[in-house]
């Protein structure tokens, strides 16, 4: 699973991408906001370890998800 970070703009909040390995998009939530329904992801009880790996991510780079 890759993570990517999307900047907003004007109005438009900052968004995180979660995408597969053939890069298809499964989840599009955003930033700023609690995280939730992670067990669709497959991320149950690992809030605070995708809390953190969001912190730190430069906006437009593709990173592997690795938690």
């Amino acid at each position: 699973m890759y993570i990517i970070k999307v900047k907003g703009k004007a109005k438009i909040p900052d968004y995180i991408q979660l995408r597969d390995e053939a890069f298809v998009l499964i989840a599009y939530f955003r930033a700023d906001r609690p995280l939730k329904d992670l067990h669709r992801y497959g991320l149950e009880g690992k809030e605070t370890e995708l809390a953190a790996v969001i912190a730190d991510l430069e906006f437009g780079k593709l990173r592997p998800l690795a938690i």
